[in-house]
């Protein structure tokens, strides 16, 4: 049995309508896709981030001492 070209190609062209419709429906799914890429992103960092404030926030430090005042020399 040998390969047609009807097989492989096919003869029914599609509209402009249907052209636009399946570009249109592509091109959503690409942009929900990097949305949500984006939100997942923005979401890990700012766990990180917040993690990264709490573990360099200043543990309580010790109260310095203070100086005497300066005495007067004679």
């Amino acid at each position: 049995m040998t390969a047609t070209k009807g097989e492989f190609f096919n003869p029914a062209k599609l509209s402009s309508r249907d052209k636009a419709e399946a570009t249109d429906h592509t091109a959503r799914a690409i942009i929900a896709a990097e949305a949500t890429a984006r939100d997942k992103k923005t979401e890990k960092l700012k766990a990180l981030r917040l993690q990264q404030e709490a573990d360099a926030e200043p543990k309580a430090a010790p109260a310095k001492k203070r100086r005497s005042p300066a005495k007067p020399r004679p």
